[in-house]
């Protein structure tokens, strides 16, 4: 007995008689309830015969009937009676007892109210259905130097496609040659447009599973600026990242949440009994002093009264506007359940480098040990870091190459020598420089030992630098925190979240520096994927419920262990996208308090829509049965909580979040 709409699935009856749109229900309910009221004026004031009469309010049935028999017919064709063909029986045992303007009434508003929640129900699925429409049809490809227009479909991987300016990039892919700022914001929710240029090796070939830069990697659906660019493709149309978002999306919509399941196994029990009584309630002229008419009668507005519908769609109707509602900012939630249990955490783990951290060091010390010139000894260990292909070597030379503005002259450099574990080694300007920690150096003064320990306590990693017999620098580098992840935690702390956990590869001196840097109630370090793991396992039994944040690559078994698995910049990776629960699509801690606080509005909605649905027919189910309510107040009770529901959910679609 649940409404036929509000399984929560995709509606799939055509609502349209072709010659009117897809508003034609609507007109039809609204031509019902016209001679609905002109049948009611005509009998109360006019002296009309009674056949005359019945014809207007048989013609009110017929516009108010069809829609709902059309669905009726479909429903038994499938082996189903639903709320469409119990309306139909109560309103032709209205006809039956002779009470047209009841029955007429019950189709007008059973109709109108149809009409209504399809095209609520429709605005947020639109809304969702809108990605698909934000990649296009065609592209520009390059064949043999000229650029010929293909479909989207028959691009390949390692295709040459031309983008105009302010025009939808076509596929997911590498710029090769051009500079433009596009906007991003179907995708990955990002407000401001993200600069873009051209990867410095344009002439390689590409593959989807390399860690590509963001500034030179485009998306399927986002939109370019005011330059042209060219791109090489790295995935085909049906495994772009807006594709693949799409098709999580529309799963989603069918993954069903813990209290929908609830209302399904409440209904299991519920329907049965209502048929029950609905049948008991025909034969009480044998107990009270009523005729059958009158017992029958009474069955029919009870039969209204309990019937389910708002029940049934008061869940599926929030969770697909909070899906749509999350997908708009940028976060792609798999389904109820964890969308549910998203506004429950009062506890998050984190992995540190990437997700907390930017996750590529920084220099952030460099002490001059002597009185020599600090442009020299720059340049001086610049020339020979950048011999290197280590990341800290690398992080050295670029965040050197920033002091100066890019202006440093680099010295020649020779005889090079790595020692592993340790540093590196080399002649610069005829003059012997080693850079390394302090296993690479004999008789390190105390002071500067002393130095280098306290700034090794703030969970930095330093080098000591030597040139000649003379040690003239000391640096330092580390992974520094995101600009925005003190802020994300206090708004984090703010909204409920009361543990807040990191969990790290790193030594714990390292995980303790951050921890309190950012803010942080709790910090593991020196922990193993599996280590991180049995973790995770620990903090749920001791929360209950627990999230885990990270970038969905070694903490993929963390990230599957968690209640709700979260991963960052999840359109960058395959990963990330299949590994978690939720995804923020944007390698952006900030969006994390938006979807828990999205999460917890759609769950007091929920909760709302749950005590509206219950209350009205605990409310009007006694009224009918004692008589109390008539089937004209039963069906505008029955329609009209249904429609609240619908539209109380919608209001998710709206939703705004404010720390």
């Amino acid at each position: 007995m649940a409404c036929s709409n509000c399984n929560g699935k995709s509606h799939s009856h055509d609502h349209s008689a072709g010659f009117l749109g897809e508003k034609t229900e609507l007109y039809f309910a609204i031509l019902s309830g016209i001679f609905l009221i002109g049948g009611y004026l005509l009998h109360t004031f006019t002296d009309l015969s009674e056949i005359t009469i019945i014809v207007i309010y048989a013609i009110s049935y017929i516009f108010g009937g069809f829609f709902t028999l059309k669905e009726a017919i479909q429903e038994i064709s499938h082996g189903r009676f639903e709320i469409d063909f119990l309306m139909l029986v109560a309103a032709i045992g209205a006809a039956f007892l002779n009470k047209w303007a009841e029955g007429a009434l019950l189709l007008f508003l059973f109709s109108l109210g149809h009409a209504l929640e399809h095209m609520a129900m429709e605005k947020a699925r639109k809304s969702i259905e809108s990605l698909t429409n934000l990649s296009p049809k065609t592209a520009l490809k390059k064949v043999n130097g000229n650029f010929e227009e293909v479909a989207v479909e028959d691009l390949q991987v390692g295709d040459i496609i031309r983008v105009k300016p302010n025009s939808a990039v076509s596929a997911d892919g590498v710029v090769v040659s051009g500079k433009s700022s596009v906007n991003q914001a179907p995708i990955t929710g990002e407000s401001i447009p993200v600069d873009k240029e051209a990867h410095p090796e344009a002439s390689k070939e590409f593959s989807a599973d390399e860690d590509i830069n963001e500034k030179n990697r485009v998306f399927a659906g986002s939109i370019n600026g005011d330059n042209v660019l060219e791109i090489y493709v790295i995935r085909e149309y049906q495994d772009s990242t807006l594709q693949r978002l799409v098709n999580m999306v529309q799963e989603a919509q069918e993954k069903k949440s813990p209290t929908q399941l609830l209302a399904d196994k409440f209904e299991k029990y519920y329907v049965p009994a209502v048929l029950i009584l609905i049948v008991l309630l025909n034969f009480a002229f044998l107990v009270i002093d009523e005729t059958w008419s009158e017992s029958f009668y009474r069955s029919m507005a009870a039969l209204v009264a309990a019937s389910p519908c708002a029940l049934a769609i008061s869940t599926p109707s929030a969770v697909l506007s909070g899906i749509a509602r999350a997908g708009k900012g940028g976060v792609l939630i798999k389904g109820g359940k964890p969308l549910e249990d998203l506004g429950t955490l009062r506890a998050i783990a984190f992995d540190k480098t990437g997700t907390l951290t930017e996750g590529k060091p920084k220099l952030t010390d460099f002490i001059l040990l002597n009185d020599a010139e600090k442009e020299q000894v720059y340049a001086e260990i610049i020339a020979l870091e950048n011999t290197s292909n280590h990341p800290l070597a690398r992080a050295i030379v670029r965040d050197g190459k920033k002091e100066f503005s890019g202006n440093l002259r680099l010295p020649e450099v020779q005889n090079v020598e790595a020692v592993q574990g340790k540093g590196i080694t080399g002649e610069v300007s005829g003059e012997m420089i080693k850079i390394g920690n302090l296993e690479l150096f004999e008789n390190v003064p105390q002071d500067t030992s002393e130095r280098i320990n306290a700034l090794e306590k703030e969970g930095k990693t330093v080098m000591l630098a030597k040139s000649g017999s003379d040690f003239v620098a000391i640096l330092a580098l580390m992974d520094v925190p995101r600009e925005a992840a003190k802020e994300t935690l206090s708004r984090l702390q703010k909204i409920g979240i009361r543990k807040m956990i990191m969990l790290t590869g790193d030594n714990q001196e390292v995980a303790q520096a951050v921890a309190k840097e950012i803010g942080l109630t709790d910090a593991y370090g020196s922990l193993l994927p599996q280590e991180k793991v049995d973790k995770i396992k620990e903090l749920k039994k001791s929360e209950s419920k627990i999230a885990m944040v990270g970038d969905g690559v070694n903490d993929a078994p963390a990230i599957a262990n968690s209640t709700v698995g979260i991963a960052m910049g999840a359109a960058g990776s395959d990963v990330a996208l299949e590994t978690a629960d939720v995804a923020l699509m944007a390698d952006k801690l900030e969006i994390l308090p938006f979807a828990i606080a999205l999460s917890r509005k759609s769950r007091q909605i929920i909760k709302q829509n749950l005590w509206i649905s219950l209350g009205v027919v605990a409310l009007l189910l006694p009224s009918t049965i004692f008589g109390l309510a008539n089937i004209g107040i039963a069906v505008v009770f029955h329609e009209g909580s249904t429609i609240v529901v619908v539209l109380n959910a919608l209001r998710l679609l709206g939703f705004n979040y404010r720390s």
